[in-house]
């Protein structure tokens, strides 16, 4: 079965090397060059990761929850109408499934079933601002994902489905369906989709720059004229990164 016909939103998407990139730099980074272009709301508040140790990074597909109501869901879950079944259905490669829970974490917004078909689709990952359910056998599985809580109630119980990529809010952060997400064992960031490219180069130049000023400080340098550095710092910075083949 076939779903694409059902999910709006084409989205323009990005160079792989973008979110190559992206998985080796900080949220921390990514959070401050967001900052120096004027960005200050983009990091989800309460959303963390099951699997700290997987990086994620990909473009958004969106999935809205509204409070559960007896005569919107029905007692059996149909797969051909369910928008929840639908996304699940239609992420793909290089997509990060972020739903919209509203930030309600008394019942799950998936469970391990889902996740599963979630990672054989290819996606890269899923963050939620509710629960999963299931949580030790998602932990498992090789899929970044970032959830409030968890609980073992179904996601009718508290959740209906009712929108695919749509503009949502999750975790306190606005995001916009194709905007691209980092994930790292500090949280998730949202960056918009125009800025990301600008956004993910100078993270990884900020990165690699850090990089070097933390070995200095190793050695035994002090502060001054390495963190913030100085004229002779870059430059030295700029001999060891020639050094590494990035010049």
């Amino acid at each position: 079965m076939t779903y694409h016909a059902l999910v709006p939103a084409d989205v323009e998407r990005l160079d792989p090397k973008f979110l190559e990139l992206a998985r080796q730099v900080s949220t921390a980074t990514l959070t401050s060059q967001l900052l120096r272009r004027g960005f200050a709301n983009t990091v989800m508040y309460g959303v963390v990761p099951l699997r700290p140790d997987l990086r994620l990074a990909g473009q958004t597909f969106t999935l809205r929850y509204i409070p559960a109501r007896e005569d919107l869901d029905p007692a059996e879950t149909d797969n051909r109408t369910s928008k929840q079944r639908i996304a699940v259905e239609s992420v793909g490669p290089g997509d990060v499934l972020v739903i919209d829970a509203r930030g309600d974490a008394r019942a799950a917004t998936l469970g391990d079933i889902l996740a599963t078909r979630i990672k054989v689709r290819g996606a890269a990952g899923i963050v939620t601002d509710g629960a999963f359910r299931d949580t030790p056998s998602i932990r498992s599985i090789d899929l970044p994902t970032y959830a409030q809580g968890q609980s073992p109630y179904v996601s009718t119980r508290v959740h209906h489905p009712l929108e695919i990529n749509v503009p949502i809010g999750c975790g306190g952060v606005a995001v916009m369906p194709g905007d691209v997400v980092v994930g790292d064992g500090e949280g998730v960031v949202v960056i918009p989709r125009g800025l990301a490219e600008d956004v993910i180069a100078a993270a990884y130049e900020q990165d690699q720059r850090e990089q070097f000023i933390r070995d200095k400080i190793q050695r035994g340098a002090s502060l001054l004229g390495v963190y913030p550095p100085d004229e002779q710092t870059l430059h030295e910075y700029e001999e060891w990164r020639r050094g590494r083949g990035r010049g």
